[in-house]
């Protein structure tokens, strides 16, 4: 459980529970309500069927009421063949509950990095990213965007060296129309790194209780010469501080990603920032075994450790 961390029906107005948040993924499926529980799901077509799947939105599910999620997915019948969703590491569940309501799946997934903000930033802090966060700052200047709606051309820009540096694809890549939505989801904190006039960097941010969740973050090419990311990361500490009680700094780069830093260089930056960590699970629930079945078979999926086994390597 997650005390302190539960979702109010006044936080479903902000960050991942607003429904605005799924209409802004409406290009990767259609979004579905799930009433009693208070979350939202992507129904999706499966290619070459007539039959559909869902999943979470990205990066994370997040619902008002976990305790009635079971019987929001019960009421799904066999409309869609299954469901995937990576668990809100502070959603207000037990992982029995989650393994009651995904019957068919729930595994770490991931490790997320978390700030516990009753602690002073520099006593948790890294000395390395102490550093260079002080030596970005004698450069950058960082300031809170009153009106991040604004501000869609200019962060999608940003955002496509990143898309490009990465080859990111699918959901990752988000559009222009996308973030024009996102920017104008309730909670949303943006902030922007800039030298000399010019912007470098950004970060954004969804608030939601007392949780703020890192949603995204970038830097042009000459941001990353400047460091403007650890300008941005400290800053974010100092904004929040007082405002809510933990940051998700998200999780390291691939499945599995450790929570000791060694699988990658994004998890060592993370942990760098945090004080703790929190498991986000991975949870599927199969709702027409047979059609699983069939379609995992002619897709020679079957056995696979995939989830759902019939879509594996679809982001690739």
């Amino acid at each position: 459980m997650c005390p302190g961390a539960a979702v109010g029906d006044a936080d479903m107005k902000s960050g991942y529970s607003h429904p605005g948040y799924a209409e802004a993924l409406s290009e990767f499926g259609r979004p579905r309500a799930l009433p009693a529980s208070g979350g939202w799901i992507l129904e999706r077509s499966i290619p070459g069927t007539d039959a559909a799947d869902a999943m979470g939105c990205y990066p994370i599910f997040s619902c008002r009421d976990w305790e009635q999620l079971e019987g929001d997915l019960n009421q799904i019948g066999t409309a869609l063949v299954s469901l995937v969703v990576v668990a809100d590491p502070f959603g207000d569940f037990a992982e029995e509950l989650l393994a009651r309501t995904f019957s068919d799946l729930v595994v770490r997934y991931k490790e997320h990095f978390i700030s516990d903000l009753q602690a002073a930033p520099r006593s948790f802090v890294t000395r390395h990213h102490r550093y260079y966060a002080e030596k970005a700052l004698r450069k950058v200047t960082v300031e809170r965007c009153a009106d991040p709606a604004q501000m869609a051309d200019e962060w999608t820009a940003l955002y496509a060296s990143l898309v490009a540096r990465w080859q990111l694809r699918g959901i990752q890549a988000f559009s222009r129309a996308s973030f024009a939505k996102q920017l104008r989801i309730p909670g949303l904190v943006m902030l922007r790194a800039q030298h000399d006039g010019k912007t470098v960097g950004a970060h954004l941010w969804y608030t939601q209780g007392e949780v703020a969740y890192s949603h995204l973050t970038c830097s042009s090419a000459l941001g990353y010469e400047l460091m403007a990311a650890y300008a941005l990361c400290w800053s974010a500490l100092e904004y929040f501080t007082g405002k809510v009680r933990w940051l998700d700094w998200g999780a390291g780069a691939g499945a599995g990603a450790g929570s000791d830093g060694s699988a990658d260089g994004l998890s060592r930056f993370k942990r760098g920032w945090a004080n703790g960590i929190r498991p986000a699970y991975l949870c599927g629930r199969i709702f027409d075994r047979a059609r699983y079945d069939e379609l995992a078979r002619t897709r020679n999926r079957s056995g696979t450790g995939y989830f759902p086994a019939y879509r594996e390597n679809e982001f690739r």
